[in-house]
Parts: structure tokens; sequence; C-alpha cells
């Protein structure tokens, strides 16, 4: 089992712990479970996406401060939910592998998936806290008038924006590229899924409505948006690329020893990107949530997460302008 479980593995490298020892291992077995029922892994995908939409229903109802032993009941629901959603996206690529039935859509399905959980998530949050803010309004010494719950619930939303869109989707599509680019230096390119704008725009102007669905073309388009983002907060990198297939030729031609001194530096950022990606952020979502203080994640997100988004992207810009500059 061993030797086939890590078949099913991008790398041992860009996992945590808890991926490598725990998720992944029972991912693997659900993943030969599907297989044998020939389901194909973007079905997982979507089931990922609808299952961790449903849990927000369910982090929307106050926890036991607000709503006694029901209320908590529901948060355990929806933090069971979100779990489930977070084994299926995971098992999702290990079945792909096992199956050989990767595909492009695959990869756009996946890298959406997590923003399908939190977009509903994050809003019923801020409907949480309109309906239940006792014990923020408390702590900050705030009446609790119509008036000033309008206003505190307009801050909170335009919290959820920033958390949501400067912090999630900031974080983890960095930290997928990250993990990509790893593979890129371990593996080669056909070894990675690392993926560029100007290739992706070639792909799109090809499709057609005659040869692609309109969901098809849609996906295609916010992909290109996506590498774009990636690309834009990772100048001294692509620096390096460019650099790199200036020099050899082709990226295939990057000699072992070059690989290795990429490798070799990345693996310490490799590690703190890792809490950029779903475990550690999970675990501080259901912590406050199960407290009653929703609202305190939004804080989290863009304090804390950024914080360490930037350390992570500091560092790897940092090494990757060293290695350019010896080049």
């Amino acid at each position: 089992m061993n030797e086939k479980y890590r078949a099913t593995l991008k790398s041992a490298e860009t996992e945590d712990w808890l991926d490598l020892h725990v998720i992944r291992p029972f991912c693997y077995y659900c993943a030969v479970f599907f297989a044998k029922f020939d389901i194909h892994p973007n079905t997982v995908t979507i089931w990922s996406m609808i299952i961790g939409a449903v849990s927000a229903i369910f982090f929307g109802c106050s926890s036991f401060y607000y709503g006694g032993t029901m209320g908590l009941v529901y948060n355990l629901i929806a933090v069971v939910l979100l779990m489930v959603a977070d084994i299926l996206d995971c098992t999702d690529g290990q079945l792909a592998r096992m199956t050989g039935k990767k595909s492009r859509m695959g990869r756009i399905l996946d890298g959406v998936a997590g923003f399908a959980w939190f977009i509903p998530i994050y809003h019923v949050l801020v409907y949480r806290f309109y309906l239940h803010h006792d014990l923020e309004f408390s702590f900050l010494g705030i009446a609790d008038t119509q008036q000033n719950v309008l206003i505190a619930t307009a801050v909170v939303y335009a919290l959820g924006l920033i958390a949501g869109i400067a912090g999630l989707a900031g974080q983890q599509r960095l930290a997928d590229y990250y993990i990509q680019v790893h593979l890129f230096f371990l593996k080669g390119e056909k070894g990675s899924e690392l993926d560029n704008s100007k290739r992706q725009q070639e792909i799109y102007d090809q499709m057609t409505p005659e040869t692609h669905t309109w969901a098809e073309r849609y996906f295609q388009k916010s992909y290109i948006d996506y590498t774009k983002k990636q690309e834009a907060v990772t100048p001294q990198f692509q620096r390096l690329l460019k650099k790199l297939r200036e020099k050899f030729g082709s990226t295939d031609n990057i000699p072992a020893e070059v690989r290795e001194d990429f490798r070799q530096r990345s693996l310490p950022v490799i590690f703190w990107n890792g809490l950029l990606t779903f475990n550690f952020r999970e675990t501080w979502l259901f912590l406050f949530c199960l407290l009653d203080v929703p609202v305190c994640h939004f804080l989290f997100e863009i304090v804390v997460m950024g914080l360490l988004w930037k350390y992570v992207n500091t560092r790897h810009e940092n090494f990757c302008r060293q290695m350019a500059d010896k080049l």
C-alpha cells in the first residue's frame, strides 16, 4: 500500500505532517473506492464544492453561547461537512493520478473549490454577527441599538471582503503556486502543474462555442486571471525563470545542480507555505465559530495570515533574486 499510496501524491515534500500521515492515507482509500465505480475526479471535486457550500448553512447558526446544545450541534455539523469537503478535495487529485484521468478542467476546478466553500461561509458569518453580537458589543462597550448593529455589521462585512478577497483568495493562490513551483524544480515540467497566463490565454483563444461549452470557456477565462495574479506577486521568480530559459534554451535542460539548489532553498519556505493552505486555516475557523466569535476569524485572516503570506512571499522572492543574479 505504501508505494501505491505515495504514487498518488504530488510529492511528500509538499505535504504537511497531518496531510501526509493522516488525511492523504484516508483519501487514498477513498480514491480506491471511487476508482472501483469509475467515478471521475471532476465529479468528486464538484461534490466537494457542494458539500463545502452546504456547510455554510450550519456555520450560520450560533454555537453554545447563544444557541445552547443545539447551536453547538449545528456548528459541529458544519465542521464535519467542511472536513468532508476537504477530504474530497484531496481525494480528487489522488484519484486523478491513480486513474490517469488528469485534465485541465480538473486543475481549474480544484483551484476554485476552496472559494466555492468560503464565499457562502463568509457571507453567513456576517449574517450570524448581525443576529448574535452580544459578546463583541460587550467587549467593546457598544450599546446594542439598531443603528449600532447596522454600522457594526457593515464594518464586519467590509472585514469579510478584505479577509476573503485580499486574504483567503490571495493566500491560497500563492500557496498553490509555490507548491507547483517546487514540484517543477523537483520533478520537471511534466511532474508539476505549473501554468502560465500566456499559455492559458492561447488555450482560451482556441476555444469556440462549437468546440467548448460556455462553462468550459468561463472557467478557462477565470483561470487566466488566476495565473496572472500568481505571476504578478512573484516578479523575481518570473525573472529567474526567464533567465533559466535564456541560458539553457528549455526548462527541460536546467542542470540537476541548479534544480537541487532551488529545492534546498525552497524546502524551508514550503513548510511555512503549508500554513497558508486549508488545515491551519480551518482549525482557527472552527475554534472561532465554536466560541461564538466568528468575526475574530476575519481579523485572524487579515492580520496573522496576512503577515504569514508576506513572510512566505518575501522569503521566496529573495532567494529567487539571489539565484537570478548568479546566472
